[in-house]
């Protein structure tokens, strides 16, 4: 029997994390969107309720975009690409009925000429906050998005009697929250010229905040953008080992410079 390499067991390993961490967001997200959607009951006391629940789908839609990103770079299950495209598949859907295949390969084009001419996420001359989010919206904006929403929302509505209020507030809501916190933590502010220059071509910053701040603004693709594009194959939650395991490096090399 023929002995299972070190790799093997790390791409075996990166696999059931990324697909059991991506199971569990999208199971938390179907709970939120089903309940919210089809059994809320609105009182003075569910309100509050109403409120944490917007905030922490916000985050799970946030999420099930980074997870589909995953899939794009076939960081969630390496070597299974089949794998990877029907949960980047699923997981776009549910957040806002984007295309996978559509988004595929602009996001490519984002690593090959990030910040340049040709880059579909770079500002294309207006670097302001509402320059730039306008830019990136009409970017990925699509009729055929609308059209797909709309008749989610038409079956849910009609067919199935779910109230459209609840529809806005538990779907559309959170997706366009997440939209913000995407386009904010995962190409404004890693993107953007500041007065500390680029340390490469790849021309990304990673926002310095902490690892739990990290996570909840984006899913580590704030705090952690530069290694993303140093590491494109690493996973989300595989970023802070990342930047630990380069800095322990640079820090060993230096220990055996003053050494000799």
């Amino acid at each position: 029997m023929a002995a299972v390499r070190p790799a093997d067991r790390t791409l075996a390993r990166q696999t059931a994390i990324g697909v059991s961490l991506a199971a569990a967001i999208v199971v938390a997200w179907l709970t939120i969107h089903i309940v919210g959607i089809f059994f809320w009951h609105w009182s003075l006391g569910t309100v509050p309720v109403a409120i944490v629940a917007i905030l922490v789908q916000t985050w799970l839609s946030t999420g099930l975009f980074i997870v589909a990103h995953d899939s794009m770079h076939g960081a969630l299950a390496p070597r299974y690409p089949r794998l990877n495209r029907a949960i980047g598949t699923t997981c776009l859907a549910l957040y806002a009925c984007l295309s996978y295949a559509a988004l595929l390969p602009r996001h490519h084009l984002h690593h090959e000429s990030t910040g340049r001419a040709g880059d579909p996420d770079f500002h294309g001359g207006d670097p302001s906050l509402v320059g730039w989010f306008t830019q990136f919206f009409r970017t990925y904006y699509s009729h055929g998005q609308i059209v797909r929403i709309t008749l989610v929302a038409l079956v849910y509505t009609l067919l199935l009697g779910a109230p459209l209020g609840n529809i806005v507030v538990f779907w559309a809501l959170p997706a366009v929250g997440a939209v913000a916190q995407l386009f904010v933590f995962g190409t404004w502010l890693p993107h953007r010229d500041r007065a500390e220059p680029f340390a490469d071509s790849h021309r990304a910053h990673s926002i310095k905040i902490g690892p739990t701040l990290s996570l909840l603004t984006c899913f580590h693709f704030g705090g952690y953008h530069h290694e993303h594009h140093l590491s494109p194959g690493t996973p989300w939650w595989g970023l802070p080992a990342r930047r630990r395991a380069t800095v322990e490096k640079v820090a060993g090399r230096q220990l055996a410079r003053d050494r000799t």
